[in-house]
């Protein structure tokens, strides 16, 4: 059963509270989203690091419920 964009965004938010979250349907199937992720938890953190995070965030659904994430992340513009 493919997720949906705002359980995607719930769980991003339940592990970095501070993020502002945008997600996008690719395809219109529920499997390929693309998703920006703009949080103050990532300063500091290497591109890899800050996906990492994400990924964590999303609790092995990547790969298996969730097909396709296109991932975007950074730090707040000061």
């Amino acid at each position: 059963m493919p997720m949906q964009a705002g359980d995607i965004e719930k769980m991003i938010k339940e592990a970095l509270p501070d993020a502002e979250v945008t997600i996008k349907d690719l395809a219109g199937d529920g499997d390929h989203y693309a998703a920006t992720v703009i949080s103050e938890a990532f300063r500091g953190k290497s591109r890899v690091q800050q996906h990492q995070m994400v990924y964590a965030a999303l609790q092995g659904r990547m790969g298996g419920v969730l097909h396709a994430l296109a991932l975007q992340t950074s730090t707040p513009n000061p």
